[in-house]
């Protein structure tokens, strides 16, 4: 039987379903949050995306598997950047977003069929500082985490 490994995190944001859409899908609003990276791909089911830093390096790489706006969006992704995370190969990303009264319930899975893992590691790391600023940025319009080292 394989194992798996897998993080999630859950936050809620004082926004409507169509502004967190549009902030998960538009590379220039994700540029604000993701501490000056993006993603490149034409946003629809099949579509390849790249996760690309302020500098032109390529970061993560994967296939959009689903695409429901505004409610669900499920990735392949692959970390490019650190050769143990890219031996892990593929992991899974399913970003699932849910009005609940004022505000939008919205739920990261990330997972890999592998146990112990490396890049789950990473994410389970990296996703905090990420959501973080996003839900800083629609609640106030400023980021908490602005100037952050990238790795390198």
């Amino acid at each position: 039987m394989s194992q798996s490994s897998s993080f999630v995190y859950v936050t809620f944001i004082r926004t409507t379903p169509e502004k967190l859409w549009s902030a998960l899908t538009d590379p220039a609003q994700m540029k604000e949050y993701w501490l000056g990276s993006h993603m490149k791909t034409e946003w629809k089911k099949g579509a390849a995306w790249q996760l690309i830093y302020p500098d032109g390096r390529i970061t993560d790489t994967g296939e959009i598997l689903e695409l429901d706006p505004p409610r669900r969006i499920v990735l392949r992704w692959r970390n490019e950047f650190r050769p143990e995370l890219k031996a892990e190969g593929f992991a899974l990303c399913a970003i699932d977003v849910e009005p609940v009264d004022k505000a939008v319930k919205l739920t990261i899975t990330h997972s890999i069929e592998r146990s112990p893992s490396k890049f789950i590691e990473a994410v389970s790391g990296g996703w905090p500082m990420i959501l973080s600023n996003l839900k800083s940025l629609l609640e106030t319009g400023q980021l908490v985490l602005a100037d952050r080292p990238r790795p390198q």
